[in-house]
Parts: structure tokens; C-alpha cells; sequence
């Protein structure tokens, strides 16, 4: 593409916080954003992720902290002098415009040639897939047409920064899936940094290089998609990042590389012991998938008691009271039959169990959705 180059920003936010009178939304954040990444920033609803790219953006500025662009300050530098295209939640267009002009209007109303504005038109409108509705008028358009014209617009700027703030959530899940690929696959082909914004842990796993947790204003965890899948170093993400099942027990013995965790009624499973000792309190946490149900009694396991059943298309959730009286759940294939009140042996792979000290304010505290 013509505004395709390597010149792309890194983008810095250091002890970045933003406070509103006694409220405190941001705290201390620091993160670093590099030239041509794909970063996601996940949290549920007040956790401060749609203040921070504001602060990023230069919509708002932080109480304490700075930001940096390759380098240099920027923080007190107002959003119309940034090189960033902002594509929002709500979608915003000019009604009374057709597509074309919503999409042009950044060159247009910076008197670009005829023919620039002309060129970048039917460039950012191939992009989006929107050249032939050229003529339309929003009105006439559904949602995720919209916020592809939406999306155009912003590109239309050369912008080298690409701001995404929730730019999915008002539309239905078939149009968000499609158009989520959409994104990823135009911001990789163009060479942008892109800042995504979402609540949806699917969406952000699925199009990020690199996925940012946040909670009650605080980075919580950063890493790749997988990693966060696979090895989530924080019980908070354990639980927010997909479906975990938690475990709570204290370290009877260790022999060699392993250790031994005793819950309620004495039962015991063997997990992987870095540094644990005897007494540790711990946190085993293992995803439903990780599970299996056995026959015999045999191994790694805990018996327990079928309690329910989920139907989820190709696979069932089978909810299993263990004897140690916790509940977990088990994913198997839906052409498995199991009754209901039904024993049956619960199977823990070592290695997919994770282990964490058990936190100091209690489980529900950590895991607790805010």
C-alpha cells in the first residue's frame, strides 16, 4: 500500500494515572507499545482501559505520569496534532454524507489535491470492502458497514497509530466476527500500531500480538494470546482469560520435582513443586478441557459425584462434585452419555495443572469479577 512504511510508532505510557477528584481511574501504569504490534487491552467494564487510551491518544491528560512516542513527550500534546486515527465504540458518522465523503473527509478538509483525496478514497474503501456502496448514505447502511466506514475514515489520515475503542461491541456477534479478522488483517497489511480496546476476551485473544489485562485501574498481566491462555501468571487472569477450575490445599509432602496437596477428607493430587515446601498454602487451578473422566481410581485423580450437565454443540460441561466438596467442571464430547448422581473418577494431568500461593485476602478476593 502507499502509506505503507516502517516508520511506525512505539508508544510509551510511564506511572501514567488519571484521577477524578476522589476517584481514582488509572494508577500508575506503565507500558510499552512497540512500532507495528497488535496490542489488546482487555477489562470488564470501570477497570480504566478506555481512560488509558485516552491518555494515549491525547483526548485526556493524566494526572501524574507521561506519555512518549518514539521517545519524545507527548503528553501535553492535544489529539488533533497526533498522527492516530480513532475509531469509536458508538459509531460516528456524518449522517447528511454519503460514503464517500464520511471516508474522505480527513484529506478533504485539509484541502488535499482532487486527486490525492480522489486516490486515498478508493484505496481506504477497497480496504474495508466499501467501494461499490460509495453512494450510500449511513442510514442506508447496517452497523458493521458503518463502522467500516468508520474504520475508512480513519485511515484516510495516513495515520501510523490506529486507535480501537471497543469498535465492535455495538454490533451483532456474526458482524463482529467477521469484521474483527477484518481489522487485524488491515491494520498487519498497512504496518500500523494498533490500540484495541474491548471487554470480549475472545475478540482480544483472536486479533492482538499481545493481550493486556487490566483490573480496577491496574495492569494486572501482559503477554501473548497463548501465554495468557496456557500460563497465566496471575489468579485474576486465570479466571478472566477463559474458564478455570480453582482448588484450594496446603502442601503435604515433596518427593524430588513434586508435591503432594491435600484437600478436605485427605484426598490428595501429585502436582509439579518449584520452590513449594511443606505446609504452603496453594491454589491449583486447571481448565475444564485439562480434565478427563476415568474408570478406575488409578493415577492422578479425585472421585466425585456427577452433579449436572451443560450442553455447548460439539462438547458437554459435566459439573462434578468432587469428595473434597468442590465442584469442577469437565468437558467432554457431547456423544458421551452420563447420568446424573452418577460416581465416576476425576483425572488431573500434571501438567495441566497450574499452581499459585494461595493469596493472602482469600480466593473469592482474586478471582472476583469488578
Amino acid at each position: 500500500m502507499p502509506w505503507r512504511s516502517s516508520d511506525v510508532p512505539r508508544v510509551e505510557a510511564v506511572g501514567v494515572t488519571k484521577r477524578f477528584g476522589r476517584i481514582t481511574a488509572l494508577e500508575r501504569c506503565d507500558l510499552v507499545i512497540g512500532d507495528g504490534e497488535y496490542v489488546g487491552i482487555l477489562g470488564l467494564s470501570g477497570c480504566g482501559k478506555t481512560t488509558l487510551i485516552k491518555i494515549l491518544s491525547g483526548l485526556w491528560g493524566p494526572t501524574e505520569g507521561r506519555v512518549l512516542v518514539d521517545g519524545q513527550d507527548v503528553t501535553g500534546v492535544p489529539v488533533e496534532e497526533r498522527d492516530l486515527g480513532y475509531v469509536f465504540q458508538n459509531i460516528v458518522l456524518f449522517p447528511h454524507m454519503d460514503v464517500w465523503r464520511n471516508a474522505t473527509y480527513g484529506p478533504w478538509v485539509h484541502a488535499r489535491p482532487e486527486a490525492d483525496v480522489e486516490a486515498v478514497g478508493k484505496e481506504v474503501l477497497e480496504l474495508v470492502d466499501m467501494l461499490e456502496e460509495r453512494g450510500m448514505f449511513p442510514g442506508e447502511l447496517s452497523g458493521g458497514s458503518q463502522q467500516k466506514v468508520a474504520l475508512a475514515r480513519a485511515l484516510a489520515n495516513r495515520a501510523k497509530l490506529l486507535i480501537l475503542d471497543e469498535p465492535l461491541s455495538a454490533l451483532d456477534t456474526r458482524v463482529r466476527l467477521e469484521l474483527r479478522y477484518a481489522l487485524r488483517r488491515i491494520v498487519k497489511d498497512l504496518g500500523l500500531t494498533a490500540i484495541h480496546v474491548t471487554h470480549d476476551q475472545e475478540e482480544a485473544m483472536s486479533v492482538a500480538d499481545r493481550v493486556v489485562v487490566m483490573r480496577k485501574g491496574r495492569i494486572v498481566e501482559a503477554g501473548g494470546p497463548e501465554d495468557l491462555y496456557d500460563r497465566p501468571a496471575n489468579l485474576f487472569t486465570a479466571n478472566f482469560v477463559g474458564e478455570n477450575n480453582f482448588l484450594e490445599g496446603s502442601v503435604k509432602r515433596t518427593v524430588g520435582t513434586w508435591a503432594f496437596v491435600e484437600f478436605r477428607n485427605g484426598f490428595q493430587l501429585r502436582v509439579p513443586s518449584p520452590g513449594l515446601m511443606i505446609g504452603d498454602a496453594v491454589v491449583l487451578a486447571v481448565r475444564p478441557e485439562g480434565l478427563a473422566l476415568v474408570k478406575d481410581g488409578f493415577g492422578n485423580v479425585l472421585p466425585g459425584r456427577v452433579e449436572g450437565r451443560r450442553f455447548l454443540g460439539a462438547t458437554q460441561r459435566i459439573l462434578v462434585r468432587l469428595f473434597t466438596d468442590d465442584v469442577v467442571a469437565v468437558d467432554l464430547p457431547s456423544s458421551q452419555s452420563l447420568n446424573t448422581g452418577r460416581d465416576v473418577m476425576v483425572s488431573f494431568n500434571e501438567a495441566n495443572i497450574l499452581v499459585y500461593p494461595r493469596p493472602f485476602a482469600g480466593l473469592q478476593e482474586a478471582l472476583k469479577l469488578e
